[in-house]
């Protein structure tokens, strides 16, 4: 099956009311275990890249380990642009091969965000790529997005339909609480379900996409810390908030940061162990092996988007 678009997967989960995980990819190790899990669960699944992962794995070698995923694999793969900066990303991409881009205009006033959004759309659209948008501004640092919480501000819904009738852009990204990178929330993690539901009214047939939406899971961030990682007080989205996501009409969730801590738990954990090792496969199975699991329980206990393909 060649790589596809988000426009049927995002039509099936709007319909069964599940979510479909988009995973951020930055080397052959993450790809495999993001896909095997796909594999194993039959379920749709998105591979994203930031334009910080492409500088870092390379454009061409991306795109060739993403078409080497595919081949082995009947499972729906989109291939898509995750927090693209400006139109020449977006049109980079495009021209790549990759399925779907994200252009994020949310550092922009609304008229300046609709003005970029459409010219995005309009060269994408010309070449069978989906285009996903964001209004409002999520906190938090991840890659080349850094936003201070008294930066953050939620989406509105009223501007959320006059958004995506002006850009016609094919999903969009709303801020509802969530935030990036390991450091989501202080107290008690809290989404707003209400914007949610007011968002969906006014756009129900477009589909709503989660950034920074990272469990940030307990038990990864301790073994990190076990094996003399230094990352006090993380705290991210629960699964069962995920979960109430995926049921309320959210279709696509993105992680990262669960996937990053995955690989660096399982790799400090053979360097303490087993500190004669310099071998990188003896390191890199085992983190391969916990992004896989990651993202099976992701898949199957959180999204709902298992034997969904």
């Amino acid at each position: 099956m060649p790589l596809v678009t988000t426009k049927e997967m995002f039509e099936k989960s709007m319909k069964e009311h599940f979510a479909i995980g988009a995973f951020n990819v930055n080397n052959m190790e993450i790809i495999q275990g993001i896909v095997d899990a796909a594999s194993e669960e039959n379920s749709p699944v998105i591979l994203q890249a930031s334009s910080g992962a492409i500088k870092y794995a390379r454009p061409n070698y991306l795109k060739k380990m993403v078409e080497a995923a595919v081949e082995e694999t009947n499972i729906p793969i989109a291939l898509h642009l995750d927090h693209g900066p400006d139109f020449e990303t977006c049109k980079a991409c495009v021209d790549a091969g990759f399925t779907s881009v994200m252009i994020d205009g949310s550092k922009y006033d609304f008229e300046e965000n609709v003005r970029l959004t459409k010219q995005v759309v309009d060269y994408a659209h010309a070449h069978g790529v989906v285009v996903e948008a964001e209004l409002g501004k999520l906190a938090g640092i991840e890659d080349d997005v850094n936003v201070s919480e008294s930066d953050a501000k939620y989406t509105d819904p009223d501007q959320a339909a006059e958004f995506v009738a002006r850009t016609g852009c094919d999903s969009l990204a709303i801020a509802i609480g969530t935030s990036h990178g390991a450091y989501k929330f202080k107290g008690e993690a809290k989404l707003r379900f209400d914007i949610l539901a007011k968002v969906k009214e006014k756009i129900p047939n477009t589909p709503i996409v989660l950034h920074g939406a990272s469990t940030v899971i307990p038990e990864l961030v301790e073994m990190c810390n076990k094996y003399g990682a230094d990352i006090p007080g993380a705290k991210g989205v629960p699964d069962e908030i995920l979960h109430e996501a995926s049921l309320s009409g959210v279709s696509k969730i993105n992680v990262d940061t669960d996937l990053r801590l995955a690989m660096t738990a399982q790799i400090r954990k053979v360097f303490a162990e087993e500190p004669s090792t310099f071998d990188p496969r003896k390191y890199l199975t085992p983190a391969r092996e916990e992004i896989r699991k990651t993202v099976a329980h992701k898949i199957k206990d959180v999204f709902g988007s298992s034997n969904k393909a």
